[in-house]
């Protein structure tokens, strides 16, 4: 399925246009310069283009930092549908470091990689902990695994404990990631596992059978932000992000983007929406 011709013309331009800007983002790294932070969504935004999605926005960004994006995950093409529109970097697993070409990416957009060991969680906790100390956006995929895309995995709470912090104010965003349409055309649960990668599932006959393909849609909502501080435990933070993703997934797989949410069967206390243009510090007082 899909078109040869197209999957080299799409490995070609991508490889030319990733090793183009690779040192350049390097030598800012090097150098300590503001614009390393923005050249990642440039990059992923013609990322996208080059590799055929086109990304629906619902919402915005919160603007405000320290702040945690907490978004599902369906598949590797989330780090750069994500990428196009989130100034920030990504926590990741430790093995996608050692990955070729891939895992260079992830160090040159200042990935923080965790190990699922227990061993190293109090050394990891400390390493995310610094990043949003110093006023970073970083966004992570709670479920802490990919799924297959008809629905969202339970967010494990643990990953939340960082953020935690009572002295440190941080927001936190919750995001909805779908892939909803191919060549215009709705995609369904036969044709998901086309761009899911989870499970047992070898990536370079997955990415070769992705790159033959027409044209995907990824629709991406960002929910409204809330402060850490307005919940009592991070199961109640988790289950919350939890709730609204799940929502934001279902109301894109129906075709109802931007619809009213629906609500709980069993409603969660919602703090106060953050505006997106307020910092943080004046939120909190």
């Amino acid at each position: 399925m899909g078109s040869t011709g197209l999957r080299v013309r799409r490995i070609a331009i991508y490889l030319v246009w990733t090793l183009l800007l690779m040192p350049v983002q390097g030598v800012g790294l090097i150098l300590r310069r503001r614009w390393t932070a923005q050249l990642p969504r440039f990059y992923h935004r013609r990322c996208c283009r080059i590799l055929g999605f086109r990304v629906r926005q619902i919402g915005e960004p919160i603007t405000a930092r320290p702040v945690l994006f907490a978004s599902n995950h369906v598949s590797y093409i989330d780090i750069t549908v994500l990428g196009s529109l989130i100034p920030g970097s990504f926590v990741a697993k430790s093995e996608v470091a050692d990955w070729p070409l891939f895992g260079w990416l992830a160090k040159l957009q200042r990935s923080v990689f965790v190990d699922r060991q227990v061993r190293s969680t109090a050394q990891q906790r400390d390493a995310i902990a610094e990043r949003l100390a110093a006023g970073d956006a970083l966004i992570l995929f709670p479920e802490g695994t990919s799924g297959d895309g008809n629905f969202v995995l339970p967010f494990k709470s643990a990953l939340f404990s960082v953020v935690f912090n009572k002295e440190m104010p941080i927001a936190v965003q919750p995001v909805s990631v779908a892939y909803t349409r191919l060549d215009g055309l709705p995609i369904g649960r036969r044709l998901r596992p086309f761009f899911a990668w989870y499970g047992d599932m070898d990536l370079p006959p997955h990415l070769w059978r992705l790159l033959g393909l027409g044209k995907l849609e990824a629709v991406v909502e960002f929910h409204p932000p809330v402060m850490v501080a307005d919940f009592a435990s991070r199961k109640a933070l988790a289950d919350f992000c939890h709730q609204r993703v799940s929502r934001g997934v279902g109301r894109s797989l129906a075709g109802r983007n931007g619809a009213p949410e629906i609500p709980l069967s069993e409603p969660l206390r919602e703090p106060e929406p953050i505006p997106a243009e307020v910092p943080v510090a004046a939120v909190v007082g």
